[in-house]
C-alpha cells in the first residue's frame, strides 16, 4: 500500500534542496563564495535528512529506482517553479508547462508496467 509520507518528506527535502542550490543568489549574493558554499552545505544536510527516509520508504513500498527518480524530478519541478516565481520574481513561461507535460510522459512510461 502506498502511503503519503514519502511524498511529504520528498516535498520538504526539495524545498531545502532548492534553497541550498539557489538561495545564496538571493540571500548571499554579495558574500564570498566560501560562505555561499557553507550556507548550501548546511541546508543540504537538512535536505538529506528528509530525502534518505523518503527513498527508503519508497523502496519499502515497492518503487523501483527509476520510479523513485522520476517521482523526484516531478516533485522538483513542482517545488522549483513556485520558488522561482515568488521568491526570485521570475516571469512564468509556457515552456515550464510544456516541460511539465514532458515529465508526465516520463511518469507514464516509467509507471505503465504496474
Amino acid at each position: 500500500m502506498i502511503t503519503p509520507l514519502p511524498f511529504i518528506l520528498l516535498i520538504i527535502s526539495n524545498c531545502f534542496m532548492t534553497l541550498a542550490w539557489y538561495g545564496h543568489l538571493k540571500f548571499l549574493h554579495a558574500a564570498p563564495l566560501w560562505k555561499a558554499i557553507l550556507f548550501g552545505w548546511c541546508i543540504a544536510f537538512l535536505e538529506y535528512s528528509f530525502m534518505i527516509p523518503a527513498t527508503r520508504l519508497f523502496a519499502q513500498q515497492g518503487f523501483s529506482m527509476g520510479e523513485m527518480k522520476i517521482t523526484q524530478e516531478v516533485v522538483t519541478l513542482l517545488v522549483f517553479v513556485p520558488f522561482m516565481l515568488f521568491l526570485f520574481k521570475q516571469p512564468f513561461k509556457l515552456d515550464y508547462l510544456w516541460a511539465g507535460c514532458c515529465l508526465l510522459g516520463c511518469v507514464y512510461f516509467v509507471f505503465r508496467s504496474q
